[in-house]
């Protein structure tokens, strides 16, 4: 059986590896969206972001710069130049 590949995406850490270096997003439990270079992730999806940006209402609410974000908050993470689009 082989597995279904879309743009080199075979598994969901595929995806992820393919965002290093990108902007993201991420969204997490209690309604909060960050925005940030994707710097390094681990199994746990723990990541690091650069440049990062709390957001809400799309629009920035506060300049984090450095951060770290625990995989056990994240909800989902997507690259931002496509959801940040109006």
């Amino acid at each position: 059986m082989k597995a279904f590949m879309v743009n080199g995406i075979e598994r969901p850490l595929d995806l992820l590896n393919q965002s290093k270096g990108k902007e993201v997003l991420i969204q997490l439990k209690g309604d909060r969206q960050f925005v940030g270079t994707l710097l390094a992730f681990d199994m746990h999806i723990n990541v690091a972001l650069d440049n990062a940006k709390e957001m809400q209402d799309g629009e920035v609410k506060k300049n984090i710069g450095l951060t770290f974000l625990r995989g056990d908050t994240i909800i989902f993470i997507s690259p931002a130049s496509t959801s940040l689009e109006k």
